[in-house]
């Protein structure tokens, strides 16, 4: 299985969302829109990076998170969203002084 397809799958049932849905929120048509997210969770397929972008604007994680290999940096990349700017900055200056 693919990292994306990992992803994708991990985050849709967090989210709690059904293929179907996941692809009609994301702009497929109704008749097709479980059978393209069954593909892209088996890795049959992956979608171009518009497609990408709506996945992650339906799921509410940057389009980063769908192609970290690492869980922990899968994990930070799926709640960087629901953090404050101010939250963020400390993080980055945690970073940062770690690195110095």
């Amino acid at each position: 299985m693919s990292v994306f397809a990992k992803r994708l799958k991990e985050i849709r049932k967090l989210r709690g969302l059904s293929q179907e849905k996941l692809g009609t929120l994301a702009g497929i048509d109704e008749a097709s829109a479980s059978g393209r997210m069954n593909h892209y969770e088996r890795g049959r397929h992956e979608p171009d990076f518009t497609m990408v972008e709506r996945l992650a604007a339906v799921l509410k994680v940057p389009e980063a998170y769908f192609y970290a290999k690492e869980d922990e940096l899968a994990q930070l990349l799926r709640t960087w969203p629901l953090l404050k700017k101010a939250q963020r900055q400390t993080i980055n200056e945690i970073v940062k002084d770690l690195l110095t």
